[in-house]
């Protein structure tokens, strides 16, 4: 065996920038391209979309009896660690405008075996987040019954079967399924079928509306404010503050998800970072204003457990049903884009991934019309829907934020190696500081995942064991770097 056939050879070959952007213009016929239809605005609208509504509608009910009112510290911290890596992602993002996100900067950096298994990491993150987001979606909605009927769907319809006590599941929950839940999935995949403008168009006006209802929540919360919730500060310490940071880091795979739509953003060079650095900064100034006032107008203990949050707290700080409608409405509204976005950002990593042989063709193949990939689409939807339909969500937030912060590490890693080997590359945009910042963004990441729950770690390896099988099985022959599949081709 010659030694362009060797193993290691194989695990380490890399994908060329050149090729990786070629294939975006259709210059390969074999392989389906998309279109370049999203403007910069509606990207930004993108990151915002798939970070918001994860992180302050739901989030604070899980990392409040944590960190305690130190949670403004841990969304601080995120905040910091997500700005880092947004810097990296940006840099890049303007390199390599493809689809695939951090998958396809570690096929062009670091070999194809990271890069698939960034993959494997990206569609884990990926699906438990919108599983996760659809669960959350489904309480609001149920506050949403609850004020204009007078009650909400009932358990056996709006339930897991499957209950989870820590990180252990078993059999036993009040309902049958998460009907809502599975519903709204189904909702984003019609709409992600009928092509990438139109969806993008969708999530931004509804990302416009999920602003406007936060900023009425800061508004109205802001009157009822009290000093005294926030002692004790930090009642475990830097602890507690450093585990929800690590829990609340998983809503920044916006991020992550505005570099998806690499392949199909005008003008990506210039855009494709704008957007990055844009919706962070709104994103983590929404999350820490509203953070703060919530604290301010309900003690940390009334957050354990607490379904529709915001909306229930606006109802107990006005006394009125109105402002708990309105912001129940929006968040309906508005995290049906989070799902969309997240579903959209799926579903690029799988074009990527199979584009590039890693995956069966099936993932690859875009419709004529609509230029979107259909069967990719569905199968995405049935996978999601099934999770979101039968999971607790109490597992799903820890798994997302250590896919997401794998992920960032590996872009990290990325600008300093392309730094080295490809000086010459044309950058629309570079990090400053170079290379501190993207140094401290590996090793911030590094500790944010130090800090999750061991358990986490252990369905990690799980998955990663799945899909290790899978690469030496099918992906590692079907490559279409794999000379033996050039050669039949030929």
């Amino acid at each position: 065996m010659s030694e362009q056939h060797t193993l290691g050879t194989r695990l380490l070959r890399k994908k060329p920038v050149e090729k990786l952007i070629s294939e975006t213009a259709g210059a390969d016929p074999e392989h389906g391209h998309l279109s370049r239809s999203i403007t910069p605005f509606q990207l930004t609208m993108f990151g915002v979309g798939a970070t918001i509504g994860t992180g302050i509608f739901f989030v604070l009910s899980q990392t409040v009896p944590t960190a305690g009112p130190a949670v403004i510290i841990s969304f601080i911290m995120a905040g910091v660690v997500a700005g880092l890596t947004a810097l990296c992602y940006a840099e890049m993002a303007s390199m390599i405008p493809v689809s695939g996100s951090s998958y396809s900067y570690a096929y062009a950096t670091l070999g194809e075996i990271v890069a698939y298994f960034v993959g494997a990491c990206l569609l884990l993150e990926y699906g438990i987040s919108a599983s996760a987001v659809a669960i959350g979606w489904s309480g609001y909605l149920n506050k949403l019954f609850e004020i204009l009927f007078g009650s909400g769907l009932p358990a056996w319809l709006s339930a897991a079967p499957i209950v989870a006590d820590g990180y252990e599941l078993s059999i036993g929950g009040d309902g049958y399924l998460n009907l809502p839940a599975a519903i709204l999935v189904f909702l984003c995949c019609l709409l992600l079928i009928r092509g990438s403008r139109e969806s993008a168009r969708a999530n931004a006006v509804m990302v416009v509306v999920k602003m406007a209802v936060l900023v009425l929540f800061i508004a109205i919360a802001a009157t009822g404010f009290t000093a005294g919730n926030f002692q004790p500060f930090a009642p475990q310490g830097f602890a507690g503050i450093s585990a929800a940071a690590g829990t609340i880091f998983f809503t920044y795979v916006g991020l992550d998800a505005v570099s998806t739509a690499g392949e199909e953003v005008q003008n990506p060079k210039r855009n494709l970072p704008i957007a990055i650095i844009a919706a962070l900064v709104i994103v983590t100034s929404l999350y820490i204003l509203t953070a703060l006032t919530a604290i301010g107008v309900q003690a940390p203990a009334a957050f354990e457990g607490q379904e529709a949050g915001l909306a229930t707290i606006l109802q107990n700080v006005t006394g009125s049903n109105w402002p708990a409608f309105v912001l129940a409405a929006g968040a309906v509204i508005s995290v049906f884009s989070v799902t969309l976005v997240v579903l959209y950002g799926q579903t690029r990593i799988l074009f990527a991934m199979s584009r590039d042989g890693l995956l069966p063709e099936l993932f690859h193949r875009v419709n004529p019309r609509t230029l979107s990939p259909v069967a990719n689409t569905i199968v995405v939807a049935l996978f999601v829907g099934a999770i979101a339909a039968f999971v607790p969500d109490a597992i799903l937030w820890d798994l997302t934020s250590l896919g997401t912060l794998t992920a960032f590490i590996v872009v990290s890693a990325g600008v300093i190696i392309l730094r080295q080997t490809r000086p010459d590359m044309q950058r629309g945009f570079k990090v400053p500081f170079y290379p501190v910042l993207p140094i401290l963004s590996i090793l911030t990441s590094l500790y944010l995942i130090w800090n999750l729950n061991p358990r986490t770690f252990e369905l990690f390896a799980v998955w990663l064991v799945f899909a290790a099988i899978f690469y030496f099985l099918y992906s590692v022959k079907k490559s279409r770097l794999e000379p033996k599949a050039r050669v039949t081709k030929s």
